[in-house]
């Protein structure tokens, strides 16, 4: 089950990303000028990527901020939540 919530915290996000970005291109060539930023928010920051293409285009203002926050909250859990789960797996000796 485990596995299971793992598989979905790195793959949901990117495939939601790539989804969105099929179905409402134009809202993200609004959103990024670049290619660049939406890749490397792909492969590093995804959820940070998502909250950012839900509230910029209306610009960034008041409780926006909250959304980007809980992103960057997001991708941080993603990073460091399996080596917190598994702190128990390796020996105190070694």
């Amino acid at each position: 089950m485990c596995c299971v919530i793992a598989a979905l915290f790195t793959l949901g996000p990117r495939a939601a990303i790539l989804l969105w970005w099929l179905v409402q291109p134009i809202r993200w060539s609004e959103t990024f000028d670049t290619l660049l930023w939406p890749f490397i928010g792909f492969l590093v920051l995804p959820w940070t990527t998502l909250m950012y293409v839900l509230v910029y285009p209306a610009g960034i203002n008041g409780f926006d901020y909250v959304w980007l926050v809980i992103g960057i909250a997001m991708d941080v859990f993603s990073w460091f939540g399996g080596g917190y789960t598994n702190r128990g797996r390796i020996p105190s000796g070694a």
